[in-house]
């Protein structure tokens, strides 16, 4: 290295021991003629970006682009920024996810709000199915006023998966309707949250073209017992802190704090007992 020598006139003076061979990048040293660098279907990142420009390549071609609609829905949602009334709450999901599906790469063409009304909620619905994806948040349940499900059939879409055995995200749907794929989440904004990463996200991955659409997974020591007595799988958001998970906040569909503070998912089978101390794997998004 230049910093280990002494110039002096024409002459290079050493002045550290040297091994044969040292600092010599020998040709095949990183990549060999015929070496694989990128298969069909792996995520392009900044340092792939940076392999692909250094062997030549000046162009790539990439998998589809994936648009999608947002449509939430409620009478009692009023998106932020106006005035609450009695009973209101402000729109926190169609925020949430268009940040979530921005995240996986696609593009969020339209976010909509839509009361608790059939002949609006067609409307939206229509406007939205001209995409590839369609995710309404809200409206799927049982109550009087979820009206999704039978507004979708009344369009002639498929219902292919109605409610899920997890915890939170029960009220979760599927279909298709005109070449567009719909995905109803729960109202709950945690519900909405947990169904999107395990349903939403690896649909659209597939769609772009990927093939790995599962969370990254890391081993982490449990910092407390934790139990299912129910007869759902439980996602218990926390946090990773230095090796180990702690949950946060109250595991409640509604709590959007906790969710805030947390950067990872365990899921917890029905049944299945956890002792502290364990070293469990848990999902990451960030």
């Amino acid at each position: 290295m230049q910093e280990d020598t002494t110039c002096e006139g024409d002459e290079i003076v050493v002045n550290v021991g040297v091994d044969p061979g040292e600092f010599i990048r020998r040709r095949g040293c990183d990549l060999a003629a015929g070496q694989k660098i990128l298969a069909r279907g792996e995520r392009i990142r900044s340092t792939t970006i940076a392999l692909l420009a250094s062997q030549g390549f000046a162009d790539v071609t990439i998998g589809g682009q994936v648009n999608a609609a947002i449509v939430s829905t409620g009478d009692e949602i009023v998106m932020p920024g106006k005035k609450l009334d009695q009973g209101q709450i402000y729109d926190s999901n169609s925020i949430l996810l268009q940040a979530l599906v921005q995240r996986c790469g696609a593009s969020v063409t339209s976010a909509e709000h839509c009361p608790d009304q059939s002949e609006r909620l067609i409307e939206a619905i229509q406007r939205g199915i001209k995409n590839h994806v369609l995710v309404l948040a809200g409206g799927v349940s049982v109550g009087e006023h979820d009206l999704v499900q039978a507004t979708l059939r009344s369009l002639g879409a498929k219902i292919d998966i109605w409610r899920v055995a997890i915890k939170p995200g029960k009220p979760f749907l599927f279909g298709q309707v005109g070449g567009c794929s719909v995905f109803g989440l729960p109202g709950n904004p945690v519900s909405a949250f947990v169904t999107f990463l395990q349903f939403v996200r690896p649909a659209i991955l597939k769609m772009m073209g990927a093939n790995d659409f599962d969370l990254p997974k890391t081993p982490v020591r449990l910092t407390v017992d934790l139990a299912n007595e129910g007869d759902r799988a439980h996602y218990v958001r926390g946090r990773i802190d230095n090796g180990t998970f702690v949950p946060i906040g109250r595991q409640e569909s509604h709590a959007l704090f906790g969710l805030s503070q947390s950067n990872a998912l365990l899921r917890v089978t029905a049944g299945e007992s956890l002792s502290a101390g364990a070293i469990v794997d848990v999902q990451t998004w960030d």
